[in-house]
């Protein structure tokens, strides 16, 4: 099925997951977040795709939250507007805003090259109108903020700072359905394709499932609870650099929103293959 220019596949939900990698993957990072480990993430504040919400450091307003052995990244309505630090690529601050939220990178913490991101995670309560949670990896060369390293100079989604979106939901979509796949680069800076490279999956968003990509030869292979949903076939090349993972909940419409929205993860790991 075809909707919105991208593949829709239905899959159905699973209880429980292993957290054990298969016997030709070998785990070179995990984080259980038993704590917040400053070793492995830390507070991305960016502007992006005029976003309503304000990514506050330190877990402020309990935006970030580590407790029971996993991670609540969370969007929050505090009732009142609060200037926000947050800058876009070009230097223009956010507005005023009432909505705060929780964005981590493991940017300069964490990084590799290929192999296989996965995460565990699910949403907490009934998808609403403007919930865009997200768990991605960008090239670790990417040129906004933090910048912290000499060699990160190059603008999205060039290589050195290309996307891939692993789990991406929109509220203002269908409920129980995310999209996964690569942003196509476009050859210039903030020209990507966002659709063509992606598909659209059909699963139960509020009970725990484990979203991952893998580089297969030359294609990236996307899975959900270890079983093949999409594959871009022949783009995984064009992701030669290190990257990193990002983990966030933004609030990407004007729709109004009260109390706080949450994604729990219980865990993020990184596996390699021996040649």
């Amino acid at each position: 099925m075809i909707i919105g220019g991208y593949v829709l596949i239905i899959f159905g939900s699973k209880s429980s997951i292993d957290n054990i990698s298969n016997n030709d993957w070998q785990v070179d990072f995990v984080d259980n977040f038993e704590f917040f480990d400053v070793s492995n993430w830390q507070d991305q504040r960016i502007w992006v795709n005029n976003e309503n919400q304000c990514y506050v450091p330190d877990g402020k307003y309990n935006t970030r939250e580590v407790s029971n052995g996993t991670l609540k990244i969370k969007v929050i309505n505090i009732e009142n507007k609060i200037v926000c630090d947050n800058l876009d690529k070009f230097g223009k601050q956010h507005p005023d805003t009432e909505y705060v939220a929780g964005r981590i990178a493991s940017k300069n913490r964490k990084e590799f090259i290929k192999g296989k991101w996965s995460a565990r995670l699910k949403i907490v309560g009934e998808s609403q109108l403007s919930m865009f949670p997200a768990w991605w990896i960008l090239g670790a060369q990417n040129n906004e903020a933090p910048v912290q390293e000499e060699n990160e100079n190059i603008c999205w989604p060039m290589t050195g700072s290309g996307e891939i979106d692993v789990f991406e939901h929109h509220g203002d979509y269908e409920k129980d359905h995310y999209t996964t796949g690569a942003i196509k680069n476009l050859g210039d800076c903030d020209k990507g394709d966002w659709w063509s490279l992606r598909s659209g999956i059909t699963t139960t968003l509020s009970d725990f499932h484990d979203y991952s990509v893998e580089w297969e030869n030359s294609d990236l292979v996307y899975r959900l609870d270890g079983k093949e949903v999409y594959r871009n076939i022949g783009e995984g090349d064009k992701y030669p650099e290190a990257m990193f993972a990002i983990l966030n909940f933004a609030k990407i419409t004007d729709s109004p929103m009260k109390g706080e929205w949450i994604m729990e993860v219980d865990w993020v790991k990184h596996e390699f293959k021996n040649d």
